[in-house]
C-alpha cells in the first residue's frame, strides 16, 4: 500500500519522472492494474472536493436574529402590541422578518462558492489501465493513474506530464496567467511556483491544444484547486462597516433607552405616582425613543443604491455591499480584463528600416500603422513590412469573427493579435487565405519556439513564413529583407538592441521571417534553420481600458489606494501599472513592485509593511493573494478585491468586498463575491465607490434626522414624569409620529443625489463611530429644542383654555413640523439647505406633501380624533407651532455656519 505522505507532497514537479513513476508505483505506459485501482480508491477516496459541513437552516435562519438591532425591534414590536396597536406591531414584526428571510438567502447564496468548487472538477476522463485505454469518471482517478487528455479536454486532476505532443493548457482561471502554458516534460526546480510549473497539469484548467499522457500525482482535497477550495472555506465572511457600526450603535442605543425606562420609572415611584401609570410612561419612553423605521430605511436606502449601481454596470449581491464601497480605503485590482481590455493588441512593429506604432485597441480590425513623424504608412512601400504582417497573420491557427456586434477571436491571443493588425494594414483574413494556401506546417512547440508554414505563392512557387521567438528567430536567419524587398546580411545586435527595448516596456515581442523558392518536398526544419530572411517584430500587449487611468486618477484623488494583484510576469505587470497609474512614475523604489517570490520569503511581522508600501504584486499564488488582503486588513484597511479566476475566490471572500467579472469571470469568482461587474471595467468600480458613498451619505442623513425625534419624545415624557405633571404626548401619538414621518419623511432622504466633491474627500476612518461628534452635538440640540419647544406649546395651550387634548394635538404637530422643516436641513450635514437647492430632491416635496395630508386627518378627522385622543387646531395654534419650527431651524442653521468657519481654512 502506498504512503499518503508521498501523494500529497506538492513537489512531484521537481523530480525526475522515473522517481515520480517509482513513488507512485505505476506503470508509464500500462498504468494502474484494476486491482491496483480499487486498492486506491479504498484508501485515497474519490476524487472530488470534500463537502463544507455548515449550520443547517433552523440555525442560520436564526442567526439573523442574533443582532442588538433586532433586539431592540422585538422589544418595541412586543411593547407596541400590549400597547393593543396591532396595525404597527404587525409592521414593526414583518420589517425584523423581511431581513431574517433576505439575510437568510444571502448566506446561502455566499455558500454556493465551494458548491460551484465541487462542480467545476467534475469530468470524464481517459486513463490507461492493465494496458488498455478506458474512459471513467474523473471521481474514480487515483493516484498512480495513467492519464490521456488531449485539446478540448478538462484537466480531471494533477498530472505529472509522461509524454506531450504541442501541448498547452489555458491556466488562467487558475493562477491568473493571461496567455496559454506551453507544457513539457522537464524536470524543475522545487520552489518553482505553481504558474511555472510547465511539466504540470492542473485539475481544473483546459487543455487548448496537443495531446499529452501525465501521472495522477494528486486527487481531491490535495489537488491545487483543492487547496483554493479550503482558503474559501477558510476566508471569513466579514461584517461590513455599516453591519459594525449599526451593531455597535444598536447596543448603545438599547442600554440608553432602557436606562432611560428605568429612571422614569424610578422617579415615577419616588414621587409616589401610580405604578401602573408610571410603568405605562415608562414605556411611552421606549416606545419614543426606539427608531422604528429605521431598519426600513436602511434596506430602502441601500436598495436605491443598488438600483443605482446597477445602471452604471455594477451588481451588488448583498446589500450591505453597496455602503461597504463608500468606506474602501484600498481596491486590490486583478489586471487582465480589468485594468486592461483582456484582448491582445499589438502596438508596436519593427523592422529593419522603419519602426512604427499601430493605433485602436482590441480585437476589433479598426486602427492604422503610423510612422514615427505620425505620417500613415504603406504596405505598398516597405516589403519586410509586408511579410512581417503576412508572417504573422498566415503562420498562424487563430480566427476572428464578428458575433452580435463585437469582435471576438478563437485561438491563442497573441497570433489573434496578429490577425487583427494585419487587417488595420489592409490584409483580411480572407485575402491571407487566398494569395497565400497554405500547404504544410511545422507547428510550435517549446524546444522549436518557432513555427513555420509552406504556402503557395503566385502560379508556381512555395514561400515559407515563419513566426517564433526573437532568440530563436536570430538562430535561424542568415539574413534580414529591407523595405525594397532586397535581402542582406542579418544585423543582430540591432535587432537584440530593438527586441530588448520593446520587452522593456512590457511588450510581449514575436519575429518574423520568410524564405522563398523553396519546393513542397524540401519542406521542413533543415529548410528553414539558417536559411530564413529576418523580416521583423511585431510586439503587442494585453492594452489598459481607456477608462482606467481617469478612474485610477479618481481613485486617488478620493484618498483610496490601488494596487494591482496578478499572476502575470512583473515586467508586463510594471508596464500596465505604470500605464493606468498605479504605480507612481516618480518613484523608482523597487519596492514599488514585489513578486510571489519575494512575497515567499517575507516574514509574517514584516509583510504588513511591505504591502502598504508596494503597488503592484506580479506571479502570486492563491494564498498569497489570501495573505496580501488579510496584512492590508491588519493595517486597517477596508479592502475591495476584484478578480475572476477559480485562483481569486478564497480572497474574494476574505475581502471586505469581494468584485467579480461579469464576461469572464469564473461561477466559483462569482459565488465567492459581494458584487458584480457587467462590463469587467475597472471604472466600474470607481463609480461603485461613489455611488457607496452617497449610500453611507444618506443613511447617516437619516440617523441624523430621525434620532433628535426619538430622543426629544423620550425625553419630553421623562420630564413629565420627573415634574409629575401630564403626558405631553401619547404612546399611541408617539407610535404615529415615529412611523408616519420615517416613511413619509426620512425615506426620502434616500432619494437624495449624490453631494458635490464626493470623490475628493478622502474616506471614512474604520474605527469612526457612525456619528461624528459634531453630528451627536446637533441631534442633543435639536433634541433639547425639541422638548423645550413641545413642553413650552403644552403649557401654554392649557394656561390659555385648551383642552389636554388639543394641547396634546398641538405638541403632537410640533414634532412633525420640525421634523418637516429639519429635514431640509439634513439633506446637507455641513452646508445649508439654500445651496442645494429645493427642486433638486423631488421626493422631499411629495412626502412632505403626503405628510402634511395626514397630520391634517389625524387633527381633523373625527375617526382619528377618537383612535389618537387627537382634537382640532385653530389658526393660533399653527402660527405658535410654525413660528417654533421656523425658530429651530434658524439654531440649525447658525450651528451649521458657525461650525463650517471654524473648521475652514
Amino acid at each position: 500500500m502506498m504512503q499518503p505522505n508521498l501523494v500529497t507532497s506538492n513537489a512531484h514537479h521537481g523530480l525526475p519522472t522515473h522517481d515520480v513513476v517509482l513513488i507512485l508505483q505505476t506503470d508509464p505506459h500500462r498504468g494502474l492494474s484494476t486491482s491496483q485501482a480499487q486498492e486506491r480508491r479504498v484508501q485515497f477516496g474519490p476524487n472530488v472536493l470534500p463537502e463544507t459541513v455548515g449550520a443547517g437552516p433552523l440555525l442560520r435562519i436564526l442567526r439573523q436574529f442574533h443582532h442588538p438591532l433586532i433586539y431592540v425591534l422585538l422589544v418595541a414590536g412586543a411593547v407596541t402590541a400590549l400597547l393593543r396597536e396591532y396595525v404597527d406591531a404587525t409592521v414593526i414584526f414583518a420589517v425584523v422578518l423581511v431581513n431574517a428571510v433576505v439575510g437568510f438567502i444571502q448566506e446561502s447564496r455566499a455558500e454556493a462558492a465551494l458548491q460551484s468548487l465541487r462542480a467545476m472538477v467534475h469530468t470524464d476522463a481517459r486513463v490507461v489501465r492493465d494496458g488498455r485505454e478506458i474512459s471513467i469518471t474523473s471521481e474514480e482517478l487515483v493516484p498512480g493513474d495513467l492519464v490521456l487528455i488531449e485539446a478540448g479536454d478538462k484537466v480531471p486532476a494533477d498530472l505529472r506530464i509522461l509524454r506531450e505532443t504541442e501541448l498547452r493548457v489555458d491556466e488562467s482561471a487558475l493562477t491568473g496567467e493571461s496567455a496559454p502554458v506551453v507544457k513539457a516534460e522537464v524536470e524543475l526546480p522545487e520552489a518553482t511556483p505553481v504558474a511555472d510549473r510547465r511539466n504540470m497539469a492542473y485539475s481544473g484548467t483546459l487543455v487548448t491544444a496537443g495531446t499529452a499522457a501525465g501521472v495522477v500525482v494528486a486527487t481531491g482535497a490535495v489537488t491545487e484547486i483543492g487547496q483554493i477550495h479550503r482558503l474559501v472555506g477558510a476566508a471569513e465572511a466579514l461584517a461590513t462597516p455599516l453591519t459594525a457600526k449599526l451593531a455597535q450603535f444598536s447596543q448603545i442605543l438599547t442600554v440608553a433607552i432602557l436606562g432611560l425606562a428605568a429612571v422614569t420609572f424610578a422617579l415615577g415611584l419616588l414621587r409616589g405616582q401610580d405604578p401602573v401609570e408610571t410603568f405605562n410612561a415608562a414605556v411611552a419612553l421606549a416606545v419614543g425613543a426606539i427608531p422604528e423605521g429605521l431598519p426600513a430605511a436602511v434596506t430602502i436606502t441601500l436598495a436605491i443604491g443598488v438600483a443605482r449601481m446597477a445602471k452604471r454596470r455594477a451588481v451588488i449581491r448583498r446589500l450591505p455591499a453597496v455602503e461597504t464601497l463608500g468606506s474602501t480605503t484600498v481596491i486590490c485590482s486583478d489586471k487582465t480584463g480589468t485594468l486592461t481590455e483582456n484582448e491582445m493588441t499589438v502596438r508596436k512593429i519593427w523592422t529593419p528600416e522603419n519602426s512604427m506604432e499601430v493605433t485602436g485597441s482590441g480585437y476589433a480590425p479598426e486602427g492604422t500603422l503610423l510612422a514615427t513623424g505620425g505620417a500613415t504608412v504603406s504596405i505598398d512601400d516597405d516589403a519586410a513590412l509586408r511579410w512581417t504582417l503576412l508572417g504573422g497573420a498566415a503562420c498562424n491557427d487563430a480566427a476572428l469573427n464578428r458575433v452580435d456586434g463585437r469582435w471576438q477571436a478563437t485561438g491563442d491571443p497573441t497570433e489573434a493579435a496578429m490577425v487583427v493588425v494585419a487587417a488595420k494594414a489592409g490584409i483580411p483574413p480572407d485575402r491571407v487565405g487566398a494569395e497565400l494556401p497554405r500547404r504544410a506546417t511545422i507547428p510550435f512547440t517549446s524546444e522549436r519556439q518557432y513555427m513555420a508554414t509552406l504556402h503557395e505563392w503566385g502560379r508556381s512557387e512555395h514561400v515559407v513564413l515563419v513566426k517564433g521567438a526573437v532568440e530563436r528567430m536570430l538562430e535561424i536567419c542568415d539574413s534580414q529583407m529591407r523595405a525594397d524587398g532586397s535581402l542582406r546580411a542579418l544585423d543582430r545586435a540591432a535587432v537584440t538592441e530593438a527586441a530588448d527595448r520593446l520587452a522593456a516596456e512590457g511588450l510581449r515581442v514575436l519575429a518574423c521571417g520568410i524564405r522563398t523558392s523553396v519546393s513542397p518536398d524540401e519542406f521542413g526544419e533543415e529548410a528553414v534553420v539558417g536559411a530564413t530572411a529576418f523580416t521583423g517584430m511585431q510586439a503587442m500587449l494585453d492594452p489598459p481600458r481607456a477608462a482606467a487611468a481617469p478612474a485610477v486618477t479618481a481613485c486617488h484623488s478620493a484618498g483610496i489606494a490601488v494596487k494591482m494583484i496578478t499572476g502575470d510576469h512583473a515586467g508586463t505587470a510594471r508596464a500596465i501599472a505604470s500605464a493606468v497609474g498605479v504605480l507612481d512614475r516618480t518613484d523608482s523604489t523597487s519596492d514599488q513592485v514585489l513578486t510571489g517570490a519575494q512575497l515567499a520569503v517575507t516574514p509574517a511581522d514584516e509583510l504588513p509593511e511591505a504591502v502598504q508600501r508596494a503597488s503592484v504584486f506580479a506571479r502570486v499564488s492563491p494564498e498569497q493573494k489570501l495573505r496580501l488582503v488579510r496584512a492590508l486588513q491588519q493595517r486597517g484597511h477596508v479592502v475591495a478585491m476584484t478578480g475572476d479566476g477559480v485562483n481569486d475566490a478564497p480572497a474574494l471572500r476574505q475581502a471586505n468586498i469581494g468584485v467579480a467579472m461579469g464576461r469572464g469571470g469564473t461561477e466559483v469568482a462569482k459565488d465567492a463575491a459581494d458584487m458584480i461587474l457587467t462590463d469587467d471595467d475597472f471604472a466600474t468600480i470607481e463609480a461603485a465607490v461613489e455611488e457607496g458613498r452617497g449610500v453611507f451619505d444618506n443613511l447617516t442623513k437619516f440617523i441624523t434626522w430621525t434620532l433628535p425625534t426619538n430622543i426629544g419624545e423620550g425625553l419630553v415624557i421623562l420630564v413629565a414624569i420627573a415634574l409629575g405633571a401630564t403626558l405631553p404626548i401619547l404612546p399611541t401619538q408617539i407610535l404615529w409620529i415615529n412611523m408616519t414621518t420615517a416613511v413619509a419623511l426620512g425615506l426620502m432622504l434616500a432619494f437624495e443625489p449624490k453631494e458635490a466633491g464626493i470623490m475628493t474627500r478622502p474616506p471614512r476612518d474604520p474605527d469612526q463611530p457612525l456619528l461624528t461628534s459634531a453630528l451627536v452635538g446637533r441631534i442633543l440640540l435639536v433634541s433639547s429644542l425639541l422638548v423645550a419647544g413641545s413642553w413650552w406649546l403644552f403649557q401654554w395651550e392649557l394656561t390659555h383654555g385648551a383642552e389636554v387634548a388639543e394641547a396634546r394635538t398641538a405638541a403632537l404637530n410640533l414634532f412633525v413640523v420640525v421634523e418637516g422643516f429639519y429635514l431640509f436641513s439634513c439633506r446637507s450635514l455641513t452646508r445649508s439647505a439654500w445651496r442645494i437647492g429645493l427642486f433638486t430632491n423631488r421626493w422631499l416635496i411629495v412626502g412632505v406633501g403626503v405628510q402634511a395630508m395626514a397630520q391634517l386627518a389625524i387633527t381633523y378627522l373625527p375617526a382619528m380624533n377618537l383612535v389618537f385622543q387627537t382634537a382640532p387646531l385653530d389658526a393660533g395654534s399653527w402660527l405658535r407651532i410654525f413660528g417654533i419650527a421656523v425658530a429651530i431651524s434658524l439654531v440649525v442653521a447658525a450651528e451649521k455656519w458657525i461650525r463650517a468657519r471654524r473648521w475652514s481654512p
